[in-house]
């Protein structure tokens, strides 16, 4: 192999590894940005997130129906206090969840939310919620958790939503994710001290010394 060969496989091997890196750092950083792109346009039925409601309403009506799921992996129940409430456009609304732990053990829930009709998702807006934070529950406790939401006016100005007088809120509780490698963590590192105990047991048989805990 000549000199100038041995430089080309060696910048295509350097080429080739920091696509790799590339491509790994994209997998990881695609859901983060993903889900900014959903809260920043309203993609896929996202609500949005505000600082504070408008100063004014608008005499149009909506109506906000709630709907409530838990993951089969998290043995929480999960409900909301009202159904349904009917404000004006602009008007800053307010209802509770009623959130219980069924679990022996205290657990951690992340909530994720939607929308629908998908295409109003980006008028809805909350300005406060049990969403925005990871909710740690006691073993048995039950908890009151508040949205604050509010209908954009600006949906006044768009035509291919005159037709929308109900808007469905949707809460699915999930286990906290950082909860489950705290255990795995645990669990592994219980097995490595069992292990280790083993190891020393069948160490001091061999040589006929006794074992110390």
């Amino acid at each position: 192999m000549t000199h100038t060969s041995s430089r080309r496989n060696t910048r295509t091997g350097l080429v080739l590894a920091g696509v790799a890196v590339g491509m790994v750092g994209l997998a990881f950083a695609s859901v983060p940005l993903y889900d900014l792109f959903r809260q920043a346009t309203g993609f896929g039925g996202t609500a949005q997130v505000m600082a504070k409601a408008p100063q004014s309403t608008v005499a149009r009506t909506m109506v906000i129906r709630f709907n409530t799921d838990v993951d089969p992996k998290l043995s929480w129940s999960f409900q909301p206090n009202q159904r349904q409430v009917s404000l004006q456009v602009g008007e800053t609304g307010q209802v509770t969840y009623t959130t219980r732990n069924l679990e022996e053990t205290p657990v951690t829930g992340t909530a994720t939310f939607n929308v629908t009709p998908i295409k109003a998702g980006k008028y809805f807006n909350k300005v406060q919620c049990f969403c925005f934070d990871a909710q740690r529950l006691d073993a048995g406790q039950k908890a009151e958790m508040a949205v604050r939401f509010f209908v954009d006016p600006a949906i006044m100005d768009d035509r291919n939503l005159d037709e929308v007088k109900t808007i469905t809120l949707s809460f699915t509780f999930f286990r906290d994710r950082g909860e489950g490698r705290d255990e795995d963590e645990r669990d592994g590192g219980d097995s490595a001290a069992n292990t280790r105990q083993d190891n020393r047991q069948s160490a001091a048989a061999q040589s006929g010394a006794p074992t110390i805990d």
